[in-house]
């Protein structure tokens, strides 16, 4: 299978920005799939590491990993269920990154707040992904060199980080995973407006819209969880870091996050 993207074009800002089109139908398959599962009395079984899994996710993830093999065969794929299962490719300086369900928590608790995260990392950075809403039916993209936009009800338009450094800060932080003594400390001093809490990278996406200031992450996280979200979050602007304040990066040995720090100021 030729493929319609090699992966020496990964790093051009022009080559990303026509890979992201592509991906955009290759989301919405995806939360079609995960909406007909929503509307039937889906079954929730657990993963080892007791995380929730259903129908959806192992079929928006089947269609997801096919479309991308179409598209760039050579790149490989590290994606969320796979990886429970121990498939996980050796990954070199690009890889894809998938987390077809972000939010089952969400999703099993019909809140509507879960997405579909699809991710292109080179050489440790997230430079182009996509967050679907098949919900409220928004799609979230970006890469960077070519900005970040919006699909919804109302159409495509660009967005961008609010990037106002001297307000107080809006926060938002997890519905399903937070800490709340944790985020307390971290914000203490610090001038705080209000508070938001929203599932899966939805968080990053209120950064990247300018709807938000701040969203601290003091739990673990896989990098499927955040890769997605990052990327929309970079090409609209705004950045994410360790608790050092060292740009949070990807491909490391067992994909595990350490405790990082979202913002659009």
């Amino acid at each position: 299978m030729p493929g319609r993207y090699r992966v020496t074009t990964a790093s051009i800002p022009l080559a990303r920005k026509a890979l992201l089109e592509d991906l955009l139908p290759l989301a919405r398959e995806a939360g079609k799939i995960i909406m007909e599962v929503y509307a039937t009395d889906f079954a929730v079984r657990g993963k080892a590491d007791r995380s929730p899994v259903t129908e959806a996710d192992e079929k928006a993830e089947a269609v997801i990993l096919s479309g991308l093999v179409q598209l760039t065969p050579e790149i490989p794929i590290v994606s969320e269920e796979a990886a429970a299962e121990g498939r996980i490719p050796v990954v070199g300086e690009t890889f894809w990154l998938v987390d077809p369900l972000d939010g089952t928590r969400e999703f099993v608790n019909r809140n509507g707040e879960f997405t579909v995260n699809i991710a292109l990392i080179d050489d440790g950075v997230p430079v182009a992904g996509v967050v679907f809403a098949p919900a409220p039916g928004e799609l979230y993209a970006g890469s960077i060199g070519a900005g970040a936009f919006v699909e919804d009800i109302g159409g495509r338009r660009a967005i961008a980080c609010a990037l106002v450094s001297d307000r107080a800060l809006v926060v938002v932080s997890s519905r399903s995973h937070g800490d709340a003594e944790q985020l307390e400390q971290f914000l203490a001093g610090r001038s705080v407006a209000s508070s938001i809490t929203v599932g899966s990278s939805l968080k990053f996406c209120l950064l990247a819209c300018g709807k938000a200031d701040l969203y601290p992450r003091l739990g673990r996280t896989m990098e499927w969880d955040t890769a997605a979200g990052h990327a929309v979050l970079l090409a609209a602007g705004g950045r994410v870091t360790d608790l050092a304040g060292q740009a949070l990066r990807y491909g490391k040995p067992d994909f595990v996050n350490p405790h990082f720090v979202a913002s659009g100021v």
